[in-house]
């Protein structure tokens, strides 16, 4: 059993697509572990603001197989792909974590995100405090704790 950690994201429908990704994770991996909601600008473009939040579970899944399940439910919420990295989304869900597993560069795992954007880091943190990452040595809650990113730029919503 492996112990994954999730982003999510939505600026289309942005209640609407959340609970609903929710839902069909609980379908598809059973229980959940789900941070606080928090709006955030768009980053990259311009565009209306975020909802973002952090998902942990276990699967038996391997990580090719999470993508594939996660691919799935993003076009469930009729998510467009393009090639544009910073784009409006219904849906947008990264897979951050899988256990201690590095999977560079063929799946981005650790996903590099999770100490570029506070949208991310902090949520994650919440959720995943004493997590080792495994190419830092150092748990999520040290990572947010000596991060340079913005807390303030979360605004934490409730839905």
């Amino acid at each position: 059993m492996a112990q994954i950690y999730l982003s999510l994201g939505s600026n289309i429908q942005r209640k609407k697509n959340i609970h609903s990704a929710l839902k069909h994770l609980q379908q598809t991996f059973g229980k959940l572990n789900i941070s606080a909601i928090y709006e955030t600008a768009a980053v990259g473009f311009e565009g209306d603001p975020f909802f973002n939040l952090a998902v942990g579970l276990n699967t038996t899944l391997t990580p090719q197989q999470v993508a594939t399940s996660l691919k799935v439910i993003e076009d469930k919420h009729l998510r467009i792909r393009n090639n544009v990295k910073f784009s409006t989304r219904t849906l947008d869900i990264d897979l951050l974590l899988y256990d201690q597993y590095i999977l560079h560069p063929e799946m981005d795992i650790p996903r590099n995100e999770i100490t570029r954007y506070a949208f991310v880091l902090f949520p994650l943190a919440e959720i995943a405090a004493d997590v080792i990452h495994p190419q830092y040595n150092k748990t999520i809650a040290e990572l947010a704790e000596t991060s340079t990113l913005d807390s303030s730029l979360l605004k934490q919503v409730f839905l």
